[in-house]
């Protein structure tokens, strides 16, 4: 009570003096663990026994609601996500046009354009503050602008078999140095840029043979071609579990995907369009037989079979952030698997087209729940006495 009438008490003076009372701060919690666009969990108590409970409607569409058996809580799809009176695909691409170099509006009158919905501008600013610490872009924003206006991305369609759409952030890249040492960071942009130029694209158009039989083992024992089904024993390493950015992003960017074949592009478009340090995505990287033998020589465990083809794949995500170069693997339902094997062939191939040494790097994979994380130098060097 004592705390409650020196309140009324202050506020009084405050209207007398007109000294403003000081603002309600603005909330900007993360979002990626409530949001899901079908949900198989409770937001609340992480339950798995959900069911549907009927439907709500607001000015554009009916969201559907759900009930956790566990925690009797509802919930709709979007629980956790500020300014669902609009399509969640028009609050993510807002995001996106504007951490490009557009205008809050310009964005406007794109999202018109494409989605046929009128968005005011000062709810597109909303918006904007509301998912500020998520969309760590925005302290990069104004330099960026500044030195590439909106052309922050290049690009280039790669026809490996399949087709991959691969980008470069030319602003974040030109920031890199920041992040990583200096030399990790020119060797790394040196290796981006130049897959828009002379890149043995050749290399990827006969991935999915396997390894030519080089020893006694039975064919069902020979790894892939392709380093997303490479199988071969590693050291054991320290799997981290843990909270990251990348999660919330993952969430967000999965409002973009209007098909199940869309999400890789979406999460990474977002990415590369909104946090502060993903600088490339769908990277090409190939590892070869004698870039293998090297490794051995130098005392690395690497126990794949000899081949003269080889070994090729494609990064999700590539980050420089915190001293290190990231290469992130979007995996949904990330916990249910352990694509380790894939992660280290990726690390070594990078490394091998970087000319960097492998404790320059870090591996994840992660949606929008769940982040894994180890060092690749843990899975195929033994620590010295």
């Amino acid at each position: 009570m004592a705390k409650l009438i020196a309140f009324l008490v202050f506020a009084q003076r405050s209207r007398l003096s007109g000294v403003p009372l000081r603002p309600k701060k603005r909330s900007s919690s993360p979002v990626g663990p409530t949001i899901q666009s079908k949900p198989d969990f409770c937001p609340f108590c992480d339950g798995r026994r959900i069911i549907k409970r009927g439907l709500r409607k607001n000015s554009f569409r009916h969201l559907q609601i759900y009930w956790c058996r566990d925690c009797g809580k509802y919930f709709s799809s979007l629980a956790g996500l500020k300014g669902v009176k609009y399509p969640p695909r028009v609050i993510a691409r807002a995001l996106c046009l504007y951490n490009l170099g557009h205008s809050q509006e310009e964005a406007a009158r794109r999202i018109a354009s494409e989605n046929r919905v009128t968005v005011p501008r000062r709810t597109i600013s909303d918006w904007i503050w509301s998912y500020r610490s998520i969309t760590t872009f925005h302290r990069l924003r104004a330099a960026a602008i500044r030195d590439f206006g909106q052309k922050m991305l290049q690009e280039r369609t790669l026809n490996h078999q399949q087709v991959y759409q691969y980008k470069v952030h030319l602003a974040k890249l030109a920031l890199a140095g920041d992040a990583v040492p200096r030399d990790v960071a020119a060797k790394v942009k040196s290796y981006l840029l130049s897959i828009f130029e002379n890149f043995p694209d050749d290399l990827f158009q006969d991935d999915t043979a396997n390894f030519e039989q080089q020893s006694a083992e039975p064919p069902a024992q020979i790894a892939a071609m392709r380093s997303s089904k490479s199988r071969f024993e590693t050291l054991p390493l320290a799997r981290i579990e843990k909270q990251n950015l990348a999660n919330d992003l993952a969430a967000l960017g999965l409002l973009l995907a209007r098909k199940t074949r869309e999400r890789h592009p979406s999460v990474q478009d977002f990415m590369l369009a909104n946090d502060s340090s993903t600088i490339a995505c769908e990277v090409p990287v190939y590892l070869t037989r004698n870039e293998i033998a090297y490794y051995k020589s130098k005392g690395f465990f690497i126990a794949l079979p000899d081949s003269p083809k080889p070994i090729t794949g494609h990064l999700d995500v590539v980050q420089a952030r915190n001293g290190f170069i990231h290469l992130l693997d979007y995996k949904p339902k990330a916990r249910d698997i352990d694509p380790v094997n894939q992660l280290v062939i990726y690390a070594l191939a990078f490394a091998s087209r970087t000319r960097l040494p492998v404790k320059a790097f870090k591996c994840a994979w992660f949606d929008e729940k769940d982040y894994f994380e180890f060092f690749p130098l843990q899975a195929v060097k033994a620590k010295e006495a």
